[in-house]
């Protein structure tokens, strides 16, 4: 089977490529270094061509809202189109879990956007809303550090591993269409400040973590409900300790 990966040399993308193609599948790790531009909208006729699966993984470069907004809207469009004249039979898209929960976030908005669009496209489709990844983990204390110091949200999330995101992408790339979405996270839910602290500890980081309950996460105020799965979410083996012995991930 003929499957496009947009987004196909990221993170979770070049994982899910090569568990695809050890499967056996022709699997095409698409993005414009490839030649291949949701944006401009080239390369894609071509690159779409027998695909019977379209795996979208592409994020935006800007996090502004307005660019970011426009990103997913434009490529979007341009992709779902291509996908409908070369007659894909099922589109799959990977979102966030609680995004439709935090409307002040522009980047929330911008992959329900992105969503709305998918649903309204007439082609099979499974939207994947996963929770944070641990690989994250580095990103989120940056974000907030000023000084000696990373002001974290002490919210509740429930991140997973990159390598188990990949594993259910790929198990969804090779199953039937839901028409709505599956929920994924990791084994377990804790505070976001905790997490972090545990992290910069593992990593021989100096800086030390304020939990902040009003500190904002791109962009909005969350509580412990906003960023955890629903009632029947798929989980994640790796733990923190397993993904992080693992990944054994360098000091920044």
């Amino acid at each position: 089977m003929k499957i496009v990966v947009i987004g196909g040399t990221g993170l979770i993308g070049s994982k899910t490529v090569e568990r695809l193609r050890k499967k056996g599948h022709e699997v095409l790790a698409a993005s414009p270094n490839s030649g291949v531009n949701t944006i401009t909208g080239e390369g894609l006729t071509e690159a779409l061509t027998g695909a019977q699966v379209v795996i979208d993984l592409a994020n935006s470069p800007s996090f502004e809202d307005k660019a970011v907004l426009e990103f997913f809207e434009t490529s979007g469009r341009n992709l779902l189109a291509a996908e409908k004249r070369a007659g894909v039979k099922h589109h799959i898209a990977l979102s966030i879990v609680g995004a439709e929960r935090l409307p002040k976030s522009g980047y929330m908005r911008a992959k329900m956007a992105q969503e709305k669009l998918i649903r309204g496209s007439g082609i099979p489709y499974t939207i994947v809303h996963s929770t944070q990844f641990f690989e994250f983990l580095g990103g989120i204390a940056q974000s907030g550090t000023v000084g000696n110091i990373a002001t974290v949200p002490s919210a509740y999330f429930q991140p997973i591993a990159s390598d188990d995101v990949a594993d259910i992408m790929t198990d969804v790339a090779l199953s039937p269409p839901v028409n709505g979405v599956i929920e994924i996270a990791g084994p377990a839910p804790v505070r976001m400040s905790d997490l972090v602290a545990q992290f910069l500890k593992a990593t021989n980081d100096p800086r030390k973590v304020n939990a902040d309950p009003d500190a904002l996460y791109f962009g909005t105020e969350l509580d412990d409900r906003s960023l955890v799965p629903g009632d029947h979410p798929r989980i994640g083996a790796k733990r923190f300790e397993d993904w992080f012995n693992h990944a054994s991930p360098q000091p920044h």
